[in-house]
């Protein structure tokens, strides 16, 4: 199947699950529900509350990471993004609930509306339901950008407190819900449950034993001062991939200063033609720095392959990167002299100074050895931020060509505003980046 095929059918189906239980909502919508504004904001809370589960339970749906499942969506970091987007609106959904059904009641009295919020007697349906949006606000608030970014690991165990809220707000739905006529609100809701529960015990219970491979660390190689390159060595069935995908690496080398079985994203950087894995490494953390000084012959699991940034075929494309985001292309390269193929391929990497230039002797060797292939530097301290003179004048017919961007993040908003003002086409440009995945 062509990938715009199968992306097209992935989005078409998360679109019509989302649509799903609203349709059926609206389908009990009778004249009562908009017989005055009370009524109609008594119906929208509803909706709001029908609306946010539903967001909710897809989100935790797509957590699971089986490897090739998220090419579907356009690789992991654009199905993590969707994620993301649905945490969010979920939880503004949620809030927005309790928030539209009090204003509903304050047609009555005031103590009406207090009433809907903190039901006298007290409430377990109520409970359970401020209960679910407090833990939305403590796992979803390090997602925003305004309380900066968070530490990778603390931020992965505070996200699991997410199962509790999507449990909580189901149960809360279970109890209170009045929109759909019964049993039909619990076959809808425990479907799409089922659908979630399945995806959080693949990816926390199955994937440990069924997606991870056993690696063994075979040579530990220094482009440079701050990053490492690691030669993996299979200890049972290889793994196969696509230049330009990444994985997950979890190192077991007790001497490792920090993140012993801690599982982060490495781009591989080594083409599928050969016979070990190649992960090039920036000190970017302390996990990142601890594996700077990994044990040759220590093991390592691996989880993969994920992303979906090149296509398999060469063609007429641009790369842009910036620093250690030279990786993908890194592999791509290596696997473009490793087959032969033709291609007609732009390399533009931006760095900061001819020492920081991470691979330039073999990606000068590769551009020599493969036809089509043009390797341009760009030197932040001689020439400045990337401007589009620069891009015009070394590759003329960007317009023209499919994008690849990868570095960091300032760098691709700037050559993807030069790009489109170019007149590149946006969906001919396409990004890789690591954010909270």
């Amino acid at each position: 199947m062509h990938p715009a095929v199968a992306r097209s059918i992935a989005y078409t189906g998360l679109w019509l699950l989302l649509i799903l239980p609203l349709f059926l909502a609206l389908l009990q919508a009778r004249g009562p529900d908009f017989a005055d504004a009370g009524a109609v904001l008594n119906w929208l809370g509803r909706l709001a509350g029908i609306a946010g589960l539903t967001c909710l339970l897809l989100a935790a749906a797509l957590i699971i990471r089986v490897p090739g499942f998220d090419r579907f969506f356009g690789g992991l970091t654009s199905l993590w993004k969707i994620h993301h987007r649905l945490g969010a609106a979920s939880f503004l959904l949620l809030l927005a609930h309790p928030v539209l059904l009090s204003f509903a009641a304050s047609d009555v009295s005031l103590s009406a509306a207090v009433d809907i919020l903190f039901p006298p007697g007290g409430s377990m349906a109520a409970f359970f339901g401020w209960c679910a949006l407090v833990i939305m606000m403590i796992f979803l608030a390090p997602t925003f950008a305004f309380f900066g970014q968070p530490p990778y690991q603390r931020w992965k165990w505070v996200h699991r407190l997410s199962g509790a809220a999507v449990v909580l707000a189901l149960v809360h739905t279970l109890m209170a819900g009045r929109t759909f006529p019964r049993p039909y609100d619990w076959f809808l809701w425990i479907a799409l449950a089922a659908l979630a529960a399945t995806a959080i015990a693949y990816r926390f219970l199955f994937s440990r034993r069924l997606g991870r491979r056993r690696y063994r660390v075979a040579d530990v190689a220094h482009p440079a001062n701050n990053v490492v390159e690691l030669s993996l060595e299979a200890e049972g069935k290889p793994l196969r991939y696509r230049a330009g995908q990444f994985v997950y690496l979890t190192p077991y080398d007790r001497n490792l200063a920090a993140g012993y079985a801690e599982e982060h994203p490495y781009t591989l950087s080594s083409s599928p033609t050969e016979g070990h894995l190649r992960l090039a490494i920036k000190d970017l953390g302390d996990s990142s720095r601890a594996l700077q000084h990994v044990t040759a012959g220590s093991r390592v699991r691996v989880e993969g392959p994920y992303g979906d940034f090149f296509p398999e075929s060469f063609g007429r494309e641009l790369w842009i990167a910036g620093g250690i985001g030279i990786t993908p292309f890194l592999a791509r390269a290596r696997h473009l002299a490793a087959t032969g193929a033709t291609a007609d391929i732009v390399l533009i990497f931006g760095v900061q100074d001819e020492a920081r230039a991470l691979f330039r002797a073999e990606l000068e060797a590769l551009a020599q050895a493969s036809k089509g292939f043009v390797l341009v530097l760009h030197f932040f301290y001689r020439e400045g931020p990337l401007t589009r003179e620069f891009l015009e004048r070394h590759c003329p017919d960007f317009a023209e060509r499919d994008a690849y961007l990868c570095g960091p993040l300032p760098l691709m908003e700037l050559a993807q505003q030069f790009l489109l003002a170019g007149g590149s086409d946006i969906e001919r440009i396409f990004t890789e980046e690591f954010a909270l995945l």
